[in-house]
């Protein structure tokens, strides 16, 4: 018998899981969690054998981490609306074992679960496509930085000012901006940026994902209270010396300009 633990802020969904896996006999939910808190409390005294997680705004890269190495070899699973392909590949990276669709058939759903629980790999063809079609873009963090200010609308010698370098140094870290990332002038940086430097998805961290083609890409749905996407009403944190700057949108506020 595989041990489920569930962690829903939604009642109505957890009634319908517990309906679904009462008369199977290979699935037992052996526990349901509210909150990260409790969840984290569950997974160590109550040794589960599977993590079935509803992917809401505490479900953070932080989140998993810790989860992974609470739980040891228990896999986990998260039960998703709509996800961004970036938050799903560092998902995916830190070990989590599959990524479920909430309106999935309910055949499907026990199908995942077990499939998962004996130790395969979950991920629905449309959103391995769309990670297999992503390359990785590590950014330095001085380089999120720029982008972060960029993003806000700041021209170069404010950027410089921000950072206290010199204009000089701005132009060059741009020009390096574009060419690594994949884009043309600093409008398409901006929408870069917001769409892939979320502090939700890992804060300062350095590696990032981005379309194949260098564009950015679209993100399905964009709802402002899911992890992975970045707000349709405010733009990411990002850090400047000393503070944390959050600016509503519409952020680019000054004409398109390549860095020379």
């Amino acid at each position: 018998m595989t041990k489920v633990i569930l962690y829903s802020v939604q009642p109505v969904l957890v009634a319908g899981l517990q309906t679904v896996l009462a008369p199977l006999s290979g699935l037992m939910l052996s526990g349901v969690c509210p909150t990260i808190g409790q969840l984290m409390e569950n997974v160590q005294t109550d040794r589960p054998d599977l993590l079935l997680m509803e992917f809401t705004e505490d479900v953070t890269l932080e989140v998993l981490s810790a989860l992974r190495s609470t739980t040891a070899n228990a896999p986990i699973i998260l039960w998703a609306d709509l996800i961004s392909t970036e938050f799903a590949s560092q998902a995916i990276g830190l070990g989590i074992r599959g990524i479920l669709r909430k309106n999935l058939p309910v055949e499907l759903l026990v199908k995942c679960l077990l499939k998962v629980a004996a130790g395969e790999f979950w991920v629905e063809k449309s959103l391995s496509d769309r990670l297999l079609s992503t390359r990785q873009v590590v950014l330095t963090p001085r380089e999120r930085q720029i982008a972060g200010l960029v993003t806000q609308g700041l021209k170069n010698k404010e950027v410089a000012f921000s950072l206290g370098i010199t204009e000089g140094t701005v132009k060059v870290y741009l020009s390096r901006l574009f060419q690594k990332v994949g884009v043309k002038d600093r409008f398409e940086l901006a929408l870069f940026a917001m769409e892939h430097l979320s502090t939700h998805q890992g804060g300062t961290a350095g590696s990032i994902t981005a379309a194949r083609s260098g564009r950015v890409s679209a993100m399905e749905g964009r709802p402002s209270h899911r992890p992975g996407f970045v707000s349709a009403k405010k733009a990411p944190l990002f850090a400047l010396p000393g503070r944390l700057v959050e600016t509503p949108y519409p952020i680019v506020s000054d004409p398109v300009k390549r860095a020379s």
